[in-house]
Order: C-alpha cells, then structure tokens, then sequence
C-alpha cells in the first residue's frame, strides 16, 4: 500500500486536479531549492515528499481571490 494513501489526503484537498496540481508545483520547489519541511520523509522521490508534506498538514492548498490577477493568466 502507497503512502499516504489518496483517501486520507483527500481530506485535506476536495478535488484530485488541485492535489496534482499542489503535488507537482511543490515537487519542482523540493528538487531546485531543496527546502524541506519537514525532518523524516518516508519516499525518497520528490512527489513522494510533496504528498507526504501535504499529508501532515506543513503544506495546504491557497484559496483563489477571485477578484485578482495572476502571473500565470
């Protein structure tokens, strides 16, 4: 069995493309700045320690402001 499994960081994030999406922008943050949050990961691959990040709560998903501009738009 994989860890942590979707069904308990589906609690933490509603929608699988918005977990992806946290996962992977996060992944690529880990693997240039090799800024971790935490102590002990379990996985050895970055997306791996991204989930296991979310899983423990160092690492949410922002609410979007509707009203603003991004640079990514």
């Amino acid at each position: 069995m994989l860890y942590p499994s979707i069904d308990s960081l589906m609690k933490k994030i509603d929608s699988k493309y918005s977990l992806v999406s946290v996962a992977a922008k996060r992944a690529r943050d880990l693997q240039d700045k090799k800024d971790f949050r935490m102590e002990d990961y379990v996985s050895e691959k970055f997306v791996g320690k991204a989930l296991e990040e979310i899983h423990s709560g160092h690492l949410s998903m922002k609410e979007r402001d509707e009203k603003a501009i991004y640079e990514d738009e």
